[in-house]
């Protein structure tokens, strides 16, 4: 069993997150810094264990933080 998937985001967004990266930061790929984002947030609404997989208050919230990183 292979230890991971492919998951598809827009080109768009893919060359905008490569632009970010750029010089900046530890990240070797796009993909390392996808996971980890999305690690984040995973862990975010672990911490809160809220029932429902995204409140709005977690939409808004991620949201946010999207739009401080510059995808949004």
């Amino acid at each position: 069993m292979n230890k991971y998937t492919t998951v598809s985001i827009p080109r768009v967004l893919h060359e905008r997150i490569e632009k970010l990266l750029e010089g900046k930061s530890g990240f070797k790929s796009v993909s390392d810094y996808v996971t980890y984002i999305l690690r984040e947030i995973v862990e975010m609404h672990e911490t809160n264990h809220s029932p429902a997989p995204f409140t709005s208050a977690d939409v808004a919230q991620i949201r946010e933080r999207l739009k401080a990183l510059g995808y949004l």
